[in-house]
């Protein structure tokens, strides 16, 4: 469940960002704001390695970046609604809003792959984007995408 992954901590509306490489470095340090700038550093490095395959800006406003990473020992879900929508080289083409990074350790391959699962089926609903995207802070996000899981 998603709601077992995200805190209110690690969801931020709204983002400050204002370019890919910038809301991914925000996204990583509200996952693991303790960690060391050397370890940031890696987490960095493993998304954006990530992102060289494929763009994970999946379309219709949304992006779920992801990594997978020895710097982290479980599973960790961060969140964030841009104000104005960022270039993220999408699928569509079009600028993203509606952010979900996700980071796990490689012992945790299948659950990663589920909690993606998982987070593409919530946000494929059009009215749930909306909500999402127009959340007034982390804890209404919080709400409305924890009320969507319980479908």
């Amino acid at each position: 469940m998603l709601s077992d992954l995200l805190t209110l901590e690690r969801v931020k509306v709204p983002l400050v960002s204002q370019s890919k490489d910038e809301v991914l470095r925000e996204l990583v340090q509200l996952a693991v704001p303790s960690a060391s700038v050397a370890v940031l550093e890696q987490i960095v490095t493993a998304v954006r390695d990530r992102e060289t395959l494929l763009s994970t800006g999946i379309g219709s406003g949304i992006a779920i970046p992801h990594g997978r990473t020895p710097a982290v020992d479980a599973l960790i879900l961060a969140a964030g609604v841009a104000p104005e929508p960022i270039d993220f080289d999408a699928l569509d083409g079009k600028p993203v809003s509606l952010f979900f990074l996700l980071l796990g350790p490689d012992s945790a391959a299948g659950a990663h792959v589920r909690a993606l699962g998982r987070i593409s089926r919530i946000v494929r609903n059009e009215a749930m984007r909306d909500e999402l995207s127009h959340a007034m802070d982390a804890g209404s996000f919080l709400q409305r995408l924890f009320g969507a899981e319980n479908l």
